[in-house]
């Protein structure tokens, strides 16, 4: 079945930089579009940046916009979130989704891995 699992999250200071990971496997990775969200506490889940199958588009939440950079390496079924001049508020459980279809409903979700910016 397909099984996405996310890693890199952690604590760090207002102005840091992380990388996240999120590893596919079950599936036909360089066919699916994939996306990042993000939930804090008491809010609901957003969306934060998509990539196509090539990974020649993406498209960003104008709140990330020119701080987190998404990209894939297909030979590994692996996509990432490069997240630099965080802020406190990009405080929340990140999650990666898939979906075959380029719009709608994404189909499978991973666990979700925590990001705490500390002021």
């Amino acid at each position: 079945q397909v099984q996405l699992v996310e890693s890199g999250g952690g604590l760090v200071q207002a102005g840091g930089s992380l990388r996240l990971s999120c590893s596919a496997s079950g599936l036909t990775f360089s066919r699916y579009n994939m996306g990042w969200f993000r939930q804090a506490p008491g809010k609901e889940r957003e969306f934060v940046a998509g990539i196509n199958p090539s990974g020649a588009i993406t498209n960003y939440a104008d709140s990330v916009k020119g701080r987190f950079t998404i990209s894939r390496d297909n030979a590994r079924n692996t996509m990432y979130l490069q997240m630099g001049s965080l802020k406190p508020e990009d405080t929340a459980v990140y999650y990666c989704a898939t979906r075959r279809r380029l719009i709608g409903e994404y189909d499978y979700w991973g666990q979700g891995t925590q990001v705490t910016v500390s002021s």
